[in-house]
């Protein structure tokens, strides 16, 4: 997004999302390499040897998005937020029909360090952890929107503040909490 206003972004989002189609058509190629990085976040936690590519997981997001028919677009920040929710549906789904959430199996602790490499085990952690995001977000859904930003997205407490509407420093105490209570429920489902 080098050289470009965040006010131009949300404009074409925001014309998009009443039907303008030349707005989309423009704002792709403005957002494309924002969008490839969340992907590869979200395809270095993948397990190695995993088949779909950082480039395949933004097409699909794309068409995702593209099908999304008028979304009141707040932001910048409201669509990464929105298509980092997107790949990591998109990443659940495909390790499901590959079988890799099976109950009782390999499932290891999901560690919260960004820099961490990840375990062969990673799609099924993915599973795991999506299903404890669920859980975490019918107790406090903020808290498990700051985890998925942060987690997932890979925005920092100021990018997620913004997205939020809150304080960095209500994210970060969120996001401290959210991590405690994620690791107890993915260690409660590793013991059943």
């Amino acid at each position: 997004m080098t050289g470009r206003s965040p006010h131009v972004v949300t404009r074409l989002l925001q014309n998009w999302g009443r039907g303008d189609q030349a707005a989309m058509d423009e704002l792709i190629p403005l957002v494309y390499d924002e969008l490839h990085r969340l992907a590869h976040i979200y395809m270095v936690r993948e397990r190695p040897g995993h088949t779909l590519q950082s480039s395949a997981l933004v097409n699909e997001a794309y068409l995702r998005l593209v099908d999304a028919r008028h979304i009141e677009w707040q932001d910048r920040a409201h669509f990464f937020a929105i298509s980092a929710n997107v790949m990591r549906r998109i990443l659940v789904e495909f390790g499901r029909a590959r079988g890799a959430g099976k109950r009782g199996g390999k499932v290891g602790k999901v560690e919260f360090d960004e820099g961490r490499v990840p375990s062969p085990e990673q799609g099924a952690d993915l599973i795991a952890l999506d299903d404890a995001l669920n859980a975490l977000a019918a107790v406090d859904p903020r808290e498990a929107k700051v985890a998925e930003l942060r987690f997932f997205g890979g925005l920092s407490a100021e990018e997620t503040a913004e997205v939020l509407k809150v304080s960095s420093k209500t994210v970060l105490r969120d996001w401290e909490h959210a991590k405690v209570w994620l690791l107890r429920e993915l260690r409660r489902s590793e013991q059943q």
